[in-house]
């Protein structure tokens, strides 16, 4: 693949215009289609001079040629979206949550396999400077056996993120709190310490019994697979604005603590005969002016798709690992009474 790939991006809210807005900027790219139900100028996506469609249906029968279709739509949307492009014959990039449940995950993976297509999941946390130096610290045997891991996600969403004609809170649409806010942090903590079992949890909705339909905070606890044991605790209750996302990693050799708000900080590292390298510096986090999101690592995403189409790299992350992610969650959501 020698020109440049074409994209159509699905879903031009916050996160699809992020989308679209790395694909333009990419030589090696061109956005050809954007898609959504909403009004193109309530969109404020006027300035991108593409053909919009009301539907994927609708792009699909135009004829425009696509390489790569991204899905960033509503959670609920994302599996259907995803099998409709991959069965048109199109690689696909999905946000977070790849699908809602691991049935939808596998028939996603079964049909792009089948038709030879790529399933690129975004997770963009795993190109943050303090994760890819974790994951070397990791695999490189450093830090010894792992003991206790602990991932604290304090965030802010109160009624400026969940609007009443919003998506965000709808059961069907949006899934849960782990899938729409913290998947990315398991993600990171699934990339680093594999998959997890003997999981107990407690949920409890303090103050979105009005805006969500689900729990608003939760204590999960667990044993890694390959051994350790984990927490994972989070709350999306916090006053006006986000106090923390951190993971505390206690080790045979020494112990980390990654924090910031959007684990952008490495804040503690003492290991045995080892001297913290200077990082680069993380990105900033996505600003939604009354909220924040995560460290703005988009364009990696898309590099790497142009990697991969044009066989000069692997993917960073595969479908397989997006359908652990929606595992690990379905089985901590399971236990809710």
């Amino acid at each position: 693949m020698s020109e440049k790939i074409k994209f159509a991006v699905v879903g031009c809210g916050h996160i699809g215009k992020r989308h679209a807005e790395m694909i333009t900027r990419n030589s090696e790219c061109e956005l050809v289609a954007l898609i959504d139900i909403k009004d193109k100028a309530a969109l404020g996506i006027e300035s991108y001079d593409v053909p919009f469609f009301a539907s994927l249906d609708e792009f699909l029968k135009s004829g425009i040629e696509a390489d790569v279709i991204n899905i960033a739509s509503p959670n609920g949307f994302h599996f259907e979206q995803s099998y409709k492009a991959i069965d048109a014959g199109k690689h696909i990039v999905v946000e977070k949550p790849m699908t809602l449940n691991k049935q939808d995950a596998e028939k996603l993976i079964f049909q792009a396999l089948h038709k030879h297509k790529q399933v690129f999941a975004v997770m963009q946390n795993r190109y943050s400077p303090p994760s890819a130096w974790v994951k070397g610290m990791v695999e490189n045997g450093k830090l010894g056996e792992i003991y206790m891991v602990q991932l604290n996600c304090y965030w802010n969403r109160d009624d400026r993120y969940y609007k009443p004609e919003s998506w965000h809170g709808k059961k069907n649409l949006d899934g849960g709190t782990l899938f729409t806010q913290f998947s990315h942090f398991i993600d990171i903590m699934y990339w680093l310490f594999g998959d997890i079992t003997n999981i107990q949890a407690k949920f409890a909705d303090f103050n979105h019994q009005t805006l969500t339909d689900f729990e608003d905070s939760g204590f999960i606890s667990f044993d890694f697979v390959n051994g350790g044991m984990g927490a994972l605790n989070y709350s999306t209750s916090v006053w006006n604005q986000n106090l923390e996302s951190s993971m505390t990693i206690i080790a045979e050799n020494g112990a980390i603590k990654i924090g910031g708000q959007y684990m952008d900080k490495v804040e503690v590292c003492n290991v045995k005969d080892y001297v913290m390298p200077e990082l680069p510096p993380t990105n900033p986090g996505n600003d939604y002016g009354a909220y924040k999101g995560s460290a703005a690592n988009h364009h990696y995403i898309i590099e790497n798709v142009v990697d991969v189409l044009k066989g000069r790299n692997t993917i960073t992350t595969n479908a397989l690992e997006g359908l652990k992610v929606v595992d690990i969650i379905e089985r901590i959501y399971q236990l809710k009474k």
